[in-house]
């Protein structure tokens, strides 16, 4: 990642598939330098192109989120029901195109069947373990969820669970959490 990249900071998002559902939740801290701006920031949304369910949150500046968001939006009409290859599309455009390759932010996108990071340096990753976790406190959230994977608790309550340990020690990240969830797609 560029050296612009390593200095994001303001979000936790995380995302778990387990037990036939597939959660991502997000915390509300939105930081400028180190001022907290807004608390209540809504990071997690469902997006519907073409009658799908999608769930994106995203890490990063909130502006280049929302371009992306749009971008990922198009890619998924262009390629109904594939979100693979919409977030391949939509990487390899970030890869190539001068205007996205300067955007800061990174996205955790489901369908209900794949879980992908779509990273600011345009790489489609599908996480190993059905976890997948960005953004400052991003790798506190990993952990958390890493370890509590295994009890007999939902894919929602690990992301609740995850941020809520996040939050206590990323000082950018928050308690105010927003939590979506969907089926799992066979």
């Amino acid at each position: 990642m560029n050296s612009k990249s390593e200095n994001w900071h303001g979000t936790t998002i995380i995302g778990v598939l387990k037990n036939n559902s597939v959660s991502i939740a997000g915390d509300g801290q939105v930081t400028l330098g180190q001022t907290v701006i807004k608390g209540t920031a809504k990071k997690v949304q469902r997006l519907s192109p073409g009658g799908l369910d999608i769930i994106v949150g995203f890490a990063g500046s909130t502006a280049d989120a929302f371009s992306l968001l749009e971008r990922l939006e198009r890619k998924l009409e262009t390629f109904p029901g594939n979100l693979s290859r919409s977030a391949i599309e939509l990487a390899k455009d970030w890869r190539t195109d001068k205007y996205l390759r300067n955007l800061e932010a990174m996205l955790v996108v489901t369908d209900g069947k794949d879980l992908f990071i779509i990273s600011g340096s345009g790489d489609v990753l599908e996480p190993e373990g059905n976890i997948a976790a960005v953004g400052s406190g991003g790798n506190f959230a990993l952990a958390a969820a890493k370890a509590i994977y295994e009890n007999d608790i939902s894919s929602e309550e690990i992301c609740k669970q995850a941020l809520k340990i996040a939050a206590d020690i990323c000082v950018y990240t928050n308690h105010n959490i927003v939590i979506e969830t969907i089926k799992k797609k066979k």
